[in-house]
Order: C-alpha cells, then structure tokens, then sequence
C-alpha cells in the first residue's frame, strides 16, 4: 500500500514537471514562430521543423539512445493521435500566429484546458476533480482579462481566430487519444508523431515551392537566413521532439484534465517573451492576468490533489 502511494506520488510530480517544461518551451515558440513566417510561408517552416525533428529522433532510435518498439503493434491508435497532433493542430496554430500577435496567439490558445476538460469527460469519462474544475475556471479568468487588455492593439484577424480555435479542439482531442494509447511509450507515440508530421507537412510543402517556383529557395533557406534556421533548430528539436516527448509522459503520468491545467503557462511565457522579444505591449492588467492564470494552474495541482491520489492508492490496495 504505502509503495502504491509512492508511485502515485512520484507519477504526479514528474507530470507536473514535464508539464511545465513542455509549456515553457511551446511558450517560447510563439515568439520563434512569429519570426520565422515573416521571412518564409507556414509550409516551408512546418516542413523544415518536422524534417529537422524526423532526422534527429531517428539518429537518436539508429545508435540506440532511445529505445522505439513498433514491430507487431496496431499503430492505428497512434495514427488518430497524430492526425490531430501534429497535423491539424499546428496547420491551426501556425497560421494563427501568423496573423495575430505573439501575446494574443498564447492567450487564445490557453483556452485548451477548458476544451480538454470535456473533451476526457465525453470521451474518456473521466470526471474532473473539484480543484481541477477550479483552477481551469481561475486559468480561464486570467486569460479573459489578458484578451481584454490587448483588445484595442490586437489584430482583430477572423482568419487568425479561426485557426486557432482550431488548434484548441484538435489539441484536446490529441491529449485524449495520447491517454487511450496507454499501449506505447511516450518515446513511441512521439516518434510516430514526428514522422506523420515530416510525411504531411514536408510534402505539402514541397509541392507549394513546386507552384510558386520556389524549391531552390526553400531547400536552401536555412543556410543563407541565420534567423530562420535558428527558428526551425529549435521548433523541430526544442518543440517537436522534446516538448511532445514530455507532454506525451505528462499526460500518460497525471492524465488529460492536469496536464491541460498547465497550458496557461505557455500563455505567461509567450505574453512575457513578446514583450521583452518582440517588443509588444505587456500592460499592468496582462501582468494581473499572467498572476491569475498561475494561481489557476497552481490550484489544479494542489495538495489536495496528492490526497485524492493516495485516497485512490488506499482503494487500489
């Protein structure tokens, strides 16, 4: 019983942990995102960053550095995943920064929680726990008062908007799929993940650059702009294969409805790395609502949490 609770307790640290360290980097690539487009379409810096994100985690898997056991498994479970992460949510994500501003681009998509939320309670069947419903309530709070502060200088793109909602129902319906997968490692669902991305996306855009003319450009963008293979360096190692491995382990660890709780990180990062990067206004109420969305985030995850955890321990034994 008393190894039961152990185990319980260290899974929900090294969740939360990797859940941080996941939201942080994807915090800053709002930043190398909105960088990056500017000097090349949304195609070339997805199919650049995932070809990148392929070559390495397969360098890692050939010298054995990582361990990938796909033979003789149904990889159909992993495919549903990919399909709505990697692909469909950052085509969502990446045009939506785009056209908006890297601040904006973080609050909108802060909203994944609430999304995640119900999607694991329709799907999954997993009912939130009191603290988690309230922290994502607090979370959601600071990101409304962050979108309204930034309401007059913001880019007011419907196009922008779209995308990015689209990216928040294709998020949680990857977390949810990531949890169904409990069959494969996280290093598995990451790798299957990478792959699908490079296939999709460094397809799609070599036939754009086959339309515009452009392919002698494109293939070798990274080695003549500094500044863009900087861009691609970190997204397709910093965000593509590192931050998905530890979402992956985060949400198989503490499940869909805590590892979401964490995704306004990702907005006080962006919010403050837009402002201190990109210059872009960061007002006293941004501040007010970065300190809510911690405190929200900071409430899904409380002690109360760890005694429900050892209360379940308790039953289990």
């Amino acid at each position: 019983m008393k190894n039961a609770k152990n185990i319980k307790t260290n899974n929900l640290l090294i969740g939360c942990l990797c859940a941080l360290a996941a939201e942080t980097l994807y915090g800053l690539s709002y930043v190398f995102t909105k960088d990056a487009t500017e000097d090349a379409s949304t195609l070339s810096l997805l199919g650049w960053r995932f070809f990148i994100a392929f070559v390495v985690m397969s360098l890692l898997a050939v010298t054995g550095m990582i361990k990938i056991h796909l033979k003789g498994k149904s990889i159909k479970p992993l495919l549903a995943v990919a399909i709505f992460n990697p692909v469909l949510y950052l085509i969502g994500e990446t045009i939506g920064i785009s056209h908006t501003t890297a601040s904006e681009s973080g609050v909108f998509l802060a909203c994944i929680p609430v999304a995640s939320l119900a999607a694991s309670t329709l799907i999954l069947h997993e009912e939130p726990t009191k603290p988690q419903v309230l922290g994502i309530l607090i979370t959601l709070v600071g990101v409304l008062i962050t979108i309204l502060t930034v309401g007059a200088s913001s880019s007011l793109s419907i196009a922008g908007y779209l995308c990015l909602f689209l990216g928040v129902i294709c998020y949680a319906l990857y977390s949810v799929y990531v949890e169904k997968a409990s069959d494969f490692s996280g290093t598995e669902i990451t790798y299957v993940m990478l792959v699908c991305g490079a296939a999709v996306f460094t397809l799609l855009a070599f036939i754009e650059s086959c339309v515009k003319g452009n392919l002698t450009d494109v293939l070798l963008l990274p080695f003549h702009d500094s500044g863009f293979l900087t861009a691609i360096l970190y997204q397709g190692i910093g965000c593509s294969a590192i931050a998905f491995f530890l979402s992956n382990i985060a949400i198989t660890k503490i499940g869909v409805n805590r590892t979401s709780s964490f995704i306004g990180i990702a907005t006080v990062v962006s919010a403050f790395a837009g402002a201190v990067i990109l210059k872009e206004a960061f007002t006293t109420y941004q501040s007010i609502g970065a300190a809510v969305i911690i405190a929200g985030v900071y409430t899904a995850n409380t002690q109360k949490q760890v005694g429900g955890l050892k209360n379940e321990s308790v039953q289990e034994s």
